[in-house]
């Protein structure tokens, strides 16, 4: 297809950059990428969703299942700024994600069209690259450029808007841009540097592997499964990294993380932040020896010291960092004792919380639902988490079976990202359950987004945890003050009627006996169905960080 106008254009790259789907919400700013989209047999296929933030959380979730830039266009004004927390998300997860927003024309800028607005300065300190095409002649250079720099470690999202006139005016004759391969392949680490951390692997005896979201995200889960094992290494998983080693696996000390935090002498942290979620990287009372393994040198630690640190593929580092332990004479039979004491403690912990997962409290004790989930759930099932004490169960007690099986809103904990990662779980894997658990505070984001669902033909199983609060603040509110204030919801709220006003399905479950019917009914439906759980709104989360 020879382009004709300026979104004809743009939508030639990105389906060179092989984008399945654009998720949008309807604007005439760029209703010419729309017609380009259209013109171009199918490819990307539109994907309209109720509220923008939905539409960037959707692109999002399709980087961090399918590790491939997910794409949002966004109308301009309005419906870039309703976007700006899913970018914010994206850049805090190091998700590959373009968006495009539309623009008012360059001929009337500063004259106050509708919805004049300069977006990249409100996006720019969330962004890599935030950014104006500058003509019609660019167009294919400026897209080409946001793909290539989304995608290039360290990973994150690229905010380009583009003049309404350009876009509506005719195409500027194609230009002929040298396509970067993704990703920058070239990226060996150091190799002093691993042979510095081998060192420490060799003096080391109570060593802990972390596996962040960066591991999925680069390709290193195989490389990082065989190094642990190869070395005998305990593992606790974080983010996407969950799944790497799968449930059940005798390195896997993820239920035992406090003992294994508290008592390590050495703690190599591979594809996430040293921040809250990890004590700010201080372990063993601040005694352990700490070393920092990221995808790029800016996503090394800056805020506290380290005793060793590489950068680079990280399948790459796996790799040279396994024969570089064989030349310091690291012994795995030396770990040995540490590593049962942790397989240990976690069977103990797992042992202790059977009781729980098949109580039958009435009101509903949270654990419940997740012990009957667990066990309906495939090996190749997305588990979508969107909540705050409600989900905090889940990451505790629902342990994938494979890498790239769970999504969570990550280190910003922006509520509201359940519907898009859900939608974009259903396209990235079709034929795999789809789960996607909500708190009942975390629905109000964005359960209008059912109707997307349903307009699109895309059944997934929506769990809502209903304890009538904001159970994150409640509780800690009464711990510090004695009340809570603007902390309560509607009890039993139905919000299961809504969905099956949005045309889904779905039922309130009001006793522990209930819940595995009702979840097998959600599975079988081939609809949106949402089991509405009424939870004990008097159960905490065992929470040990708040995040300051």
């Amino acid at each position: 297809m020879k382009p004709a106008h300026g979104g004809d254009t743009v939508i030639s790259v990105v389906r060179r950059h092989g984008v399945e789907t654009m998720f949008t919400l309807s604007g005439g700013h760029v209703f010419p990428l729309y017609d380009g989209a259209v013109k171009a047999s199918g490819r990307p296929r539109i994907l309209d969703v109720r509220h923008e933030q939905t539409a960037v959380f959707a692109a999002e979730g399709t980087a961090r299942l399918t590790r491939r830039t997910g794409l949002a266009v966004l109308t301009a004004g309005p419906g870039v700024t309703n976007g700006v927390s899913g970018i914010a998300s994206a850049h805090f997860n190091g998700s590959p994600v373009v968006v495009l927003g539309g623009r008012a024309p360059q001929g009337r800028w500063g004259s106050g069209a509708l919805q004049e607005l300069d977006h990249p300065p409100l996006v720019a300190p969330i962004t890599k690259l935030a950014t104006t095409a500058a003509g019609p002649d660019t167009l294919t250079s400026d897209v080409t450029r946001a793909f290539q720099t989304a995608a290039d470690p360290h990973r994150g999202p690229v905010f380009l808007d583009l003049h309404m006139d350009h876009l509506f005016g005719p195409a500027a004759p194609e230009q002929l841009v040298p396509r970067t391969p993704a990703g920058a392949p070239d990226r060996p680490p150091d190799p002093d540097a691993l042979a510095a951390i081998a060192a420490l692997l060799a003096a080391a005896r109570h060593p802990v592997l972390v596996l962040g979201s960066d591991v999925w995200m680069d390709g290193a889960d195989e490389a990082a499964r065989a190094f642990a094992e190869e070395l005998r290494l305990p593992v606790v998983a974080n983010g996407q990294g969950r799944g790497v080693l799968p449930a059940g696996h005798g390195l896997l000390a993820t239920r035992a993380r406090r003992t294994a935090f508290a008592e390590a002498d050495l703690v190599i942290v591979a594809g996430t932040p040293l921040d809250f979620r990890l004590g700010y990287g201080s372990f063993g009372g601040g005694a352990a020896k700490v070393v920092h393994l990221a995808d790029a040198p800016s996503a090394l630690a800056r805020h506290t010291g380290t005793a060793g640190a590489a950068a680079g593929d990280l399948a790459l580092i796996f790799a040279d960092l396994a024969a570089a332990c064989v030349t310091a004479g690291v012994s795995p039979a030396a770990y040995a004792p540490w590593t049962a004491a942790l397989r240990d403690a976690a069977r103990a912990a797992i042992a202790a919380d059977a009781g729980p997962l098949a109580s039958g409290a009435d009101p509903i004790h949270p654990l419940r639902i997740y012990g009957e989930l667990a066990r309906i759930l495939d090996d190749d099932a997305v588990v979508i988490g969107d909540g705050g004490d409600f989900v905090s169960y889940a990451g505790k007690h629902i342990e994938p079976a494979r890498p790239g099986g769970w999504l969570d809103p990550g280190p910003y904990g922006c509520l509201g990202t359940g519907l898009g990662y859900a939608i974009a779980a259903r396209i990235a894997r079709p034929a795999a359950q789809v789960v996607a658990l909500l708190g009942d505070g975390a629905a109000g984001f964005s359960l209008m987004d059912v109707d997307t669902l349903v307009r699109h033909d895309l059944p997934v199983v929506l769990i809502v945890g209903n304890n009538g609060a904001w159970g994150l603040e409640k509780h800690p509110m009464q711990m510090l003050y004695g009340y809570d204030v603007a902390a309560d919801l509607q009890p039993q709220c139905r919000y299961d009627q809504v969905v099956r006003a949005l045309g889904g399905a779905g039922e309130l479950v009001t006793r522990p006996d209930q819940i595995a019917p009702a979840l097998r009914r959600a599975f079988g439906s081939g609809v949106p169905y949402l089991v509405n759980i009424a939870t004990d709104p008097a159960v905490a989360y065992p929470r040990s960080t708040t995040g300051v």
